[in-house]
């Protein structure tokens, strides 16, 4: 009994039965006030048979007939009261049968109120229970459950269709966290096989020459590296997933002219035009963003080809827009190029797929959007839009200028 009344159901219920009886308890109250005020003695008239009730009354018992007991009573007021006092008693009769009557009807009522007030909080809460179950479902990894609610737009309907939204966003996240496992264990088993198979061969000859360890050695160093360059990445990736929280304003400009300066490229161009772009961030991810954006136009171009590498600013926004050559990209594909560890089958490049994915990852912590095209003559047009910051970079260096660079 004590848990059915701790529900939000038996609460609303008994609620709802309360200010039921409270606003009957008024109403009664009022309505007798108000009879009671209004109706006066005066007002009730002495019945047309007053005069033979009274004869009656004066010669009762002097016959021998047995008498009524409501008769006598009657005859009792009758005849200690004048025919005004006989009036005053039926108006506090009336009055009285008048409050017993009522709150007889307002205890009925109430309870019946009570009744109606459970079926209508089990229909509210309806959705909230199914809310609950699909949250369970969820807690116990099962992020398959919607609620589809229809009816009207209230707050229920919007407090549903956000827990849908909450659950399409997490069983996204929960599938691309394991594709991302799984693909960051491939990544990482292969160097570590490449590391066991080196040992192995030497280790399977008795007497090694000098030669063979040292191609081992360089073997194992440079998987070593390359181990040590996916780990960089991961935790890149992973620092870059959370909020920014210290950010200040920075230069975009001058981050993209030193990264520029750090690419090396052989037989391809690099154009530079940069505004200030003040923007609000973490100087050191807004770097690693602007040079795997380079990186990216440079590892993925052809011999002899373009990169040209913009910041514009307005009122509002900066814009970052990085613009390469190379071989097309299908249109349908470039979606994919942001995903974790992915490379085109036809892009070469000794890359681990994971540079465009940063870019997006720190572009989202900024509050940046990546917009990203395709164009037929291949290569790729990406741009960053960040929002413009409302305070001066505290470091700016050089002239802001267009120059071409051939690298």
């Amino acid at each position: 009994m004590r848990r059915l009344f701790s529900t939000a159901r038996a609460r609303l219920a008994l609620l709802f039965m309360g200010l039921f009886a409270v606003a009957g308890a008024a109403l009664v109250g009022l309505t007798y006030l108000l009879v009671s005020a209004n109706v006066h003695a005066s007002d009730i008239s002495v019945p047309p048979d007053y005069e033979k009730l009274l004869k009656t009354c004066t010669n009762l018992g002097t016959t021998g007939v047995p008498v009524d007991a409501n008769l006598r009573e009657k005859c009792a007021v009758l005849l200690s009261h004048s025919s005004a006092a006989f009036a005053a008693v039926q108006r506090g009769a009336m009055l009285q049968t008048l409050a017993v009557d009522a709150l007889i009807a307002l205890a009925v009522l109430t309870l019946l109120s009570g009744v109606i007030g459970w079926v209508v909080a089990g229909r509210i809460l309806r959705p909230v229970k199914r809310i609950t179950d699909a949250a369970r479902a969820a807690g116990e990894g099962d992020l398959s459950a919607r609620l589809a609610l229809d009816g009207p737009h209230d707050e229920l309907r919007e407090l549903a269709d956000t827990f849908d939204g909450m659950l399409d966003r997490l069983q996204a996240a929960f599938v691309s966290q394991r594709r991302f496992i799984a693909n960051a264990s491939h990544e990482l088993r292969t160097p570590l096989t490449v590391i066991r198979t080196a040992v192995d061969v030497v280790l399977a000859r008795t007497s090694p020459s000098i030669g063979e360890l040292r191609r081992m050695g360089e073997d194992v160093r440079d998987e070593t590296d390359r181990a040590d360059a996916l780990i960089d990445a991961l935790l890149t990736l992973a620092r870059s997933d959370a909020i920014v929280h210290s950010a200040g304003p920075v230069a975009l400009g001058d981050i993209v002219r030193m990264a520029v300066e750090r690419i090396r490229a052989e037989d391809m161009t690099i154009a530079v035009a940069t505004a200030p772009g003040e923007v609000d961030g973490d100087p050191s991810l807004l770097g690693r963003l602007v040079a795997n954006l380079v990186d990216n136009a440079v590892r993925y171009n052809e011999r002899g080809g373009t990169v040209r590498v913009s910041v514009a600013e307005d009122e509002m926004h900066v814009m970052l827009r990085v613009v390469n050559s190379g071989p097309p990209v299908p249109p349908g594909e470039v979606a994919r190029l942001f995903e974790p560890f992915t490379r085109l089958d036809d892009r070469t490049g000794d890359g681990f797929g994971l540079g465009l994915s940063i870019v997006q990852s720190i572009a989202h912590a900024h509050a940046a959007t990546v917009e990203t095209v395709a164009p037929p003559t291949g290569g790729l047009d990406i741009t960053v839009t960040f929002p413009r910051s409302r305070q001066p970079a505290a470091v700016r260096s050089g002239v802001h200028a267009s120059t071409d660079q051939p690298r």
